[in-house]
C-alpha cells in the first residue's frame, strides 16, 4: 500500500474493528483466557504479548460511534451463546434486559385501503373481516395466529437493549485491564501488503468534507497487528474493502437487505402489555414490511419495522411507514398516549449464508453480521454474531498457545473449522434458501419460509436473487394505473419547486392519510432527530456518504437514497441533480448504500453511492 503522507505507527498483537455483539463475544472470551496465569512453572499471563514480552496480549479495539453502545437497537434473542459466556447471567444486572414471557405473531390487515396488496391478499383480508363479525378473528383489522413456528419462537430468550447490553459488556472487558477500547475512532481501511492484512489505518482528521487536508491536519495512524479482527457490521468500510480486494466466494452475494426503523417509547398507563411481551407482525403497512415490539421492564418498549430490499417500490419512506404501522388499530389501542424516548435505524444484511464473505485471509478474520452469520429464517442475528466472536477467540487462544502464525491456513483450521461444526452453521445452512421466494413475490416468499422451516431446509422455493437496484421500479411504473402520468409529472414539479418530499406527495395521493402529530409519539421526522437521540458528526472528518458519478445522479428519476434515508440526511440537490448530504443528521444506518437505483459501472452488484468510514451518528444508548 503506497501512501506519501508520513504517519505515526503503533504495533499491537491484535487490532479489532468495530464493537458490536460479535466483538463483545470475541473480547469477553479472549480476556478471560488472558487473565489466567501462565502455569505452575511460569509467571504472567496465559497469553503473553509478542510485541511486549512479559506483558499480557495487547488488544486494541476501534469503534466508529462516539461511545460504546451508541446507535444499535432493541432485540429479542434466544441468547444461547451469550448465556454460554455468562452462565450466571441475571437479566436484572443489565438495564432494560428482560426474560421473554409471552410471544405472539399477528397478521395485520390494511385498515385504510392504501396498501399495495395483491388480489389474493385482498380476498383473504375480506374473508377475515367478514369472519370477525361473528368470531374473534379479524377484529381490530388483525389476526393473532394460534401457532408460532418453532424456528421463529424465542422460547426462554432475552429482550435486550443492545445499547445497554454493549455498555455492560464494554464495562466487563475494559474492567479486565486487558483491552484498550477507543470509541469515536473510525477505521478508514485495512493495511494490505503483498495481499496480507498487516493492520489498519485510522481515518484522517483535520480535513475538509471532501477529504482535502485543512488546518490542523492529522494523518490517521497506522496500527500494525499480527491479527486484524473485522467486526464492523454489514456496511463497515473495512469489510467492504476486503470484499472488493479479495472477492466473494463463488456463488455468494450480498443482495438482500433491510433497514430497521425503530423507537423506544414509554408506554401509556392504559397499556396492558406486560414486561417480557414479544410481538411479531406482518402484512402492514405494506405486505413486505415486518414489525416487532418488545416490552422491557418499567413500561418501556422497543418497537419498529423492517423495510426490505425486496419491496418493489421507489417509495421507501421508512419513518412515515413506521408511524402508519404504530397507528394500526391493533397496536394503537395500546400505544395511544405513549411518549417517544429514543429513535434510530440500522441496515441489516439479510443474505444470510448467501452473503458469507471470505471468513479468513492472511492476517485477518471476520466475525458477526458482516461475516454472513445472520439466520434469515428465524430473523435472529445478535446471538449468532456473538457466538462467531467466541469461536474466533477460541481459535486465537489455540493458535497463540501453540505459537502458530495467523496465516489463512492456520485460521481456517482453527476458526473456520469451529464455525463449520457449530450450531450457527447448522441452522444457517437450513435457513440459507428460506427467503429466496421473495425474489418471485411476497406470497411466494412467505410460502418458501414456511416450507423451509417446517422441513428443516429439505424443501425450498428456488429463485435467482435480484440485485438491489433491480428491485426498484421507476416511479411511473409504480404509479401506473393509480396516478395519471400528467398528474405524476405535476407532482414531480411541485416537489422540486417547493422543496417538498416527493414521497409524501405520492403517498397522500395514493390514499395514505397524513400523520396526525401529537407532539409525544407521533412527531415529525425532524422532531424525532431532536427528541429521540442527539445526532452529531465530529468536525474534521471527511463525509462518509459519497455520490460517485454526478451524471448517474442527474439521470436518476427515483432518488430512492432520499426516500430511504432514515434521518433526512440526504435531500434533493439543485434542480434534481446530485443529492445533498448533511452528515449532521446521518445516523449511519447505511440504507443509502443499497437503495441506489443506478448500478455502478464495472460492478453492477453495487450502486453509485459509497459508504465510507465516518465519525458521529446517533447518540443514544437505549436504541
Amino acid at each position: 500500500m503506497s501512501d506519501s503522507v508520513e504517519r505515526q505507527s503503533v504495533e499491537v498483537d491484535i487490532a479489532c474493528v468495530g464493537f458490536g455483539p460479535a466483538m463483545g463475544g470475541f473480547l469477553t472470551t479472549l480476556t478471560k483466557a488472558a487473565a489466567e496465569p501462565a502455569g505452575e512453572n511460569a509467571s504472567g499471563s496465559a497469553l503473553e504479548s509478542r510485541v511486549m514480552p512479559g506483558m499480557p496480549i495487547q488488544l486494541m479495539c476501534y469503534e466508529r460511534a462516539d461511545d460504546v453502545g451508541f446507535g444499535v437497537s432493541g432485540v429479542v434473542t434466544r441468547a444461547r451463546g451469550i448465556k454460554g459466556s455468562f452462565p450466571d447471567l441475571d437479566p436484572a444486572a443489565i438495564p432494560m434486559a428482560q426474560s421473554v414471557k409471552a410471544e405472539k405473531m399477528i397478521y395485520l390487515l390494511d385498515p385504510i385501503g392504501a396498501s399495495r396488496r395483491p388480489a389474493t391478499l385482498r380476498f383473504a383480508d375480506n374473508v377475515l373481516r367478514a369472519a370477525g363479525k361473528a368470531l374473534p378473528v379479524g377484529r381490530d383489522h388483525a389476526l393473532e395466529l394460534p401457532y408460532i413456528p418453532p424456528f421463529l419462537h424465542k422460547g426462554d430468550g432475552l429482550i435486550l437493549s443492545l445499547g445497554q447490553f454493549m455498555q455492560w459488556v464494554g464495562g466487563q472487558v475494559m474492567g479486565s485491564g486487558l483491552v484498550q477500547l477507543w470509541p469515536g475512532t473510525p477505521v478508514a481501511e485495512a493495511l494490505i501488503e503483498s495481499n496480507e492484512v498487516v493492520g489498519v489505518r485510522l481515518a484522517d482528521q483535520g480535513v475538509e468534507k471532501d477529504g482535502t487536508p485543512s488546518a490542523g491536519f492529522m494523518p490517521g495512524m497506522n496500527v500494525r497487528a499480527r491479527l486484524t479482527v473485522v467486526g464492523d457490521g454489514p456496511v463497515g468500510a473495512v469489510g467492504q474493502q476486503l470484499d472488493e480486494k479479495f472477492g466473494m466466494p463463488e456463488g455468494h452475494h450480498k443482495r438482500d437487505w433491510a433497514v430497521g426503523m425503530k423507537a423506544v417509547i414509554d408506554l401509556p398507563e392504559s397499556c396492558t402489555w406486560e414486561a417480557g411481551t414479544v410481538l411479531h407482525t406482518f402484512g402492514y403497512p405494506e405486505p413486505e414490511i415486518f414489525g416487532f415490539l418488545y416490552v422491557h421492564p418499567n413500561r418501556v418498549a422497543s418497537l419498529g419495522i423492517f423495510v426490505p430490499s425486496f419491496l418493489e417500490s421507489p417509495v421507501r419512506t421508512s419513518y412515515r411507514y413506521l408511524q402508519h404501522w404504530m397507528q394500526h388499530p391493533y397496536l394503537w389501542k395500546q400505544l395511544a398516549g405513549g411518549t417517544l424516548r429514543s429513535w434510530g435505524a440500522k441496515s441489516l444484511q439479510e443474505s444470510g449464508m448467501h452473503g458469507e464473505p471470505r471468513l479468513t485471509g492472511p492476517g485477518y478474520a471476520r466475525i458477526g453480521e458482516g461475516s454472513g452469520s445472520t439466520n434469515v429464517l428465524s430473523g435472529s442475528g445478535v446471538d449468532e454474531a456473538w457466538t462467531t466472536g467466541v469461536m474466533l477467540a477460541e481459535a486465537v487462544i489455540e493458535l497463540w498457545k501453540a505459537g502458530k502464525p495467523f496465516t489463512q491456513e492456520e485460521l481456517d483450521g482453527a476458526y473456520v473449522r469451529r464455525r463449520r461444526g457449530s450450531w450457527v452453521e447448522a441452522e444457517g445452512r437450513i435457513a440459507k434458501k428460506s427467503r429466496d421466494g421473495f425474489h418471485k413475490s411476497f406470497l411466494t416468499g412467505l410460502m418458501g419460509m414456511g416450507l423451509t422451516g417446517l422441513t428443516s431446509g429439505l424443501l425450498n422455493v428456488n429463485a435467482t436473487a435480484k440485485r438491489p437496484h433491480e428491485r426498484i421500479p421507476t416511479l411511473e411504473k409504480y404509479c401506473e394505473g393509480r396516478i395519471p402520468a400528467e398528474e405524476l409529472a405535476a407532482l414531480r414539479k411541485k416537489a422540486v419547486a417547493e422543496e417538498l418530499p416527493l414521497r409524501d406527495l405520492i403517498m397522500n395521493r395514493l390514499g395514505w392519510p397524513e400523520i396526525p402529530y401529537d407532539g409525544k409519539l407521533l412527531v415529525s421526522h425532524q422532531d424525532a432527530l431532536l427528541m429521540g437521540g442527539k445526532v452529531q458528526a465530529n468536525p474534521g472528518y471527511a463525509d462518509h456518504v459519497v455520490f460517485r458519478d454526478a451524471e448517474l445522479c442527474k439521470r436518476c428519476g427515483e432518488k430512492v437514497c432520499i426516500e430511504i434515508c432514515s434521518a433526512q440526511a440526504i435531500t434533493a440537490g439543485e434542480k434534481g441533480g446530485v443529492p445533498r448530504f448533511d452528515r449532521e443528521k446521518c445516523v449511519h444506518c447505511g440504507a443509502c448504500l443499497w437503495n441506489c437505483s443506478q448500478p455502478r459501472p464495472g460492478n453492477p452488484e453495487l450502486g453509485n453511492i459509497e459508504f465510507r468510514a465516518g465519525s458521529g451518528g446517533l447518540h443514544s444508548s437505549e436504541n
